[in-house]
Order: C-alpha cells, then structure tokens, then sequence
C-alpha cells in the first residue's frame, strides 16, 4: 500500500455562527441587570457610544443625534482623538456615565451555624481535651443541623490528630490518651444541650426528642409516640397506636399534632443567603379593560453614536493602517450594539405580548386558568426560532396585577378536556390543592376520587398522574390525611 499526499476541491455548505451573532444571543438572554451592567462596560470603552439625553430625537436609522456640545463640557472625557491618533488602545472611564453609577449594597458577611455552635462552646469549662472532641463534632454537623459522622468515624479523627507529629499536645489536649467510644458519647450529650434545641442528632427521631427534652415534655404523651413507636407514628396509623397506648385515637392525633410546632432540620434558620432582588424585565398594567405591556426599562442607559467621533472618523485621510481599523471596528460595533438592544426590545414584547393576550383568563380569574403554552407556539406566531423564545424567556420576570412571575411559569404541558380545549397542568395542580383544602378532614379524597371529580370539571386525567401531581405539591395520600 502506497501513501501519497494530495489536494482537491470539496464543495459544501457549513453554518458558522458570527461572532456577533453570539453576542446578540447574549443579549437576548441576559436579565435586565445585566444588560444594565454589559452596556456599562460598552460605554467605558467605545468611543462612539455615549448616552442619550431623554429629550433628544431619534432619526429614521435608528441613531439619536444630538448637536456638538462645548469644547468646555468634554473637558473631563477621555480624549479618543489623541488616543485614536497615536495608536493606542483606548480604556478608560466616561465622565457622563459616571452620574449614572449604581451604588450597591455590599453584602456583610454573615454567622453560620458552625460559628454559633463555637461561640457557646467556649463559654462552656471544658479542658483543652475536651475543646478538641467537641471541635471536631461541630464540624461534621452539616448546615441542617444533623451530625454527619457515627461516632466511631469521630473517635478515629480524634486519634488521628493526637497521633500526628505535627500537633501540638503541649497544653495538655493528649495527657489523657487515646479517645474512646465513651468519650465521644460524653461529648454528643454537651453538644446536643446546645441551641438550637436539636442540634447534632443523628436522625429525625433524635433531633425531636431533643427538642421535647428542652421543652421539658419528657413525660407527655407526644414523647412517648417518638420514643417508643416513631414509625407508626410517620406512618399515622392512628388506630394501632390507639390500642397499644389503650388510648382514643383522637387522643393520639392531639399529641402528634404537637410536632408541627417542631422544626425538623434546625440548622437551616443559620443559612447564610445572599440578598437576591428581582426586578421584573417587563410590566404588565390593565387600563380600560385591556392589559398593556411595558419594558421595564426606564433605567436602563439610552445609548446614541457620538457625533463628535463619528465626525472625526469620517476624515478617512488622518487615519490609515491600525487605527483606522481600530475605528471601523468601534464604529460598526457600536452601530451594531444599538440595533441588537432595539431588537431585543422588540423581540421581549412580542414574546409578552403573545404570553398575556394567552394567559387573560389567568390575569382576571386566577391560577385555576392558567392554560397550557409551549415555547414552540410562541416561537410559531412570532415568526422565530424556539431556542430565540427559550433565550427571551430565560431568567427574567413579568410584573401583573396578580404579582411578580418568572415568564418560564406561563409555559405549562397541557392536558384534554371534555370541550375539546386543552388545560394547563398549572392549572390542574391548582384545583387539586383546592379540592384537598376543601375536603372533610373525617373523609380525604383518595386519588380516584380526585380523578371522578376533575373529569366531573371536563378534565380527562388519569390516577397516577393525579398521584404523581400529588407528590409534586407534598399533599399526602388519603390514608394519611384522615383526621377522626
């Protein structure tokens, strides 16, 4: 077999996205902060960009022009002319958008349950031995506050430590030797007393005893269904516990109901979360009957190409090689970035617009009328592709009348109906939490039920679906729902 290297000519067709493309994709996908924040940082380095004041008029093409300032208000701005002449690559700061900086809070860094946990530990009298162990179990409680390593796994760190030439034991930490399983169980019961009631147990079970123990409920009756019969219990067979106890079964709905009040993962009230703001990227208001939709953008910086620079660039005789190819690309990429902002405007209230005049019943009556959507009937009327709608309706937020939603909850499967209109699955989770709400606490609707009486509402739906919609909104099955 002979190989040999040569050349021909192949005919195809590829489809290679510009890079501009993908920026616009950017574009469409971005929430409004930051948008506010991507055209900030346009204007810190564009020559040719510079804001618009809300009075000035907006010609045919798209640009807004305005007449040359005084040479006296551009004394604070970057000179671009001197830039552009000597070749250097622009940066800098634009006086006119510095009015415009948005001062935000920062964010103050907050205690978690690990720093609370060791904040009353040593205010406790514990030897320098003890201060180790106890250490080391507040560090394996994880952020819900259950304690994440058995105590063996706890002795052999322990040991470990100790045992490491690097530690320093001159304090006194080792003088009483290896740690023991007793040690440890010594240490859980100091920890478990601390707060949050709760605290370091192992299990749901444990982590509701400590809380009735701080509660000083040892001897009620909610303690001994915890402590001596905590599955039937999860299981709420009422009647079960009612004969071992030799008890009524209202008797021992009454003691269970005491658990509500308990919280099952007391960590979590430590969680630090960052301060998250929604601002809606689109406002929809009702005027004489008929909804309106508004882009939510008055704040946003109205940007316009510099005449100044624009009037400089158009002296083709003072630039050649890299600056005039520095200026082509700042002017034609500012051109472009004012068209892509339009078009993103005008894509966001078409896809809106379209959502609200479908979601009408929802805006007046309620979620019970929500109706289905998909992305691909949107992108169908307004004539573009599903991923563009995918991209326009992607983290951002619609203000109504009936509150903020993200726009991603419009678009819901749909299920058939006896009238031969689809309902949205939105919509039918709704009636179900209503038609549980509303049921007799002695007689719980069973799945089948919920099935005969939506399909009495013209709603076709089967019983595993009912069970899985169920699950989704954590209502529990009938048997378990069941008061006496």
């Amino acid at each position: 077999m002979k190989t040999s290297m040569q050349q021909s000519a192949v005919l195809r067709q590829d489809m290679r996205m510009n890079p501009r493309l993908y920026q616009a994709m950017d574009l469409l996908y971005m929430p409004l902060i930051d948008l506010q924040q991507h055209l900030k940082g346009e204007l810190e380095t564009n020559p040719f960009l510079e804001l618009a004041e809300p009075d000035d008029d907006t010609d045919d093409g798209g640009e807004e022009t305005t007449e040359a300032a005084d040479t006296d208000a551009d004394d604070d701005q970057v000179d671009w002319e001197e830039i552009i002449l000597d070749g250097i690559n622009s940066s800098g700061t634009r006086a006119e958008y510095e009015e415009l900086e948005v001062r935000e809070r920062t964010p103050v860094e907050s205690r978690d349950l690990f720093d609370h946990l060791r904040d009353q530990l040593q205010l406790l009298d514990l030897t320098p031995r003890e201060q180790l162990l106890s250490e080391i179990f507040v560090g394996n409680i994880a952020d819900d506050g259950y304690l994440r390593a058995t105590l063996e796994e706890i002795v052999e760190n322990a040991n470990a430590i100790i045992k490491d030439p690097r530690f320093d034991g001159n304090d006194g930490e080792a003088n009483g030797g290896e740690y023991t399983t007793a040690d440890a169980e010594s240490m859980l019961a100091i920890v478990q007393r601390l707060t949050p009631a709760g605290v370091a147990a192992r299990d749901l079970r444990e982590c509701l005893l400590l809380q009735l123990q701080d509660a000083e409920e040892e001897e009620s009756l909610t303690y001994r269904l915890v402590q001596d019969a905590f599955d039937d219990l999860i299981s709420h067979r009422w009647s079960d516990l009612a004969k071992r106890f030799g008890l009524q079964a209202k008797e021992i709905q009454d003691a269970a109901d005491i658990l509500s009040k308990l919280d099952p993962k007391p960590g979590i009230r430590f969680l630090s979360s960052a301060d998250t703001y929604v601002i809606p990227d689109l406002t929809v208001e009702k005027s004489d009957g008929e909804y309106r939709v508004f882009l939510n953008d008055g704040g946003m910086p109205r940007l316009r190409i510099s005449q100044v620079y624009k009037d400089i660039a158009a002296d083709k005789k003072r630039f050649v090689g890299e600056n005039r190819e520095f200026i082509t690309e700042k002017l034609n990429g500012a051109s472009w970035l004012i068209q892509a902002i339009e078009q993103r405007r005008q894509t966001m209230l078409k896809v809106a617009n379209f959502i609200v005049d479908r979601q009408r019943e929802f805006l007046d009556k309620g979620v019970e009328y929500l109706r289905p959507l998909t992305l691909r009937e949107v992108a169908d009327v307004i004539e573009m592709h599903e991923s563009t709608v995918s991209r326009v309706t992607s983290q951002k937020y619609m203000q109504t009348p009936r509150g903020v939603y993200p726009l991603k909850f419009f678009f819901s499967s749909s299920l058939g109906t006896t009238s031969g209109e689809d309902a949205s699955s939105r919509a039918v989770k709704a009636q179900l939490r209503k038609l549980v709400g509303e049921e007799p606490p002695a007689a719980p609707l069973t799945d089948s039920a919920i099935v005969d009486e939506l399909q009495r509402r013209g709603i076709h739906i089967a019983r595993r679906t009912v069970a899985k919609y169920r699950d989704q909104l954590g209502i529990l099955p009938a048997r378990m729902r069941k008061r006496i």
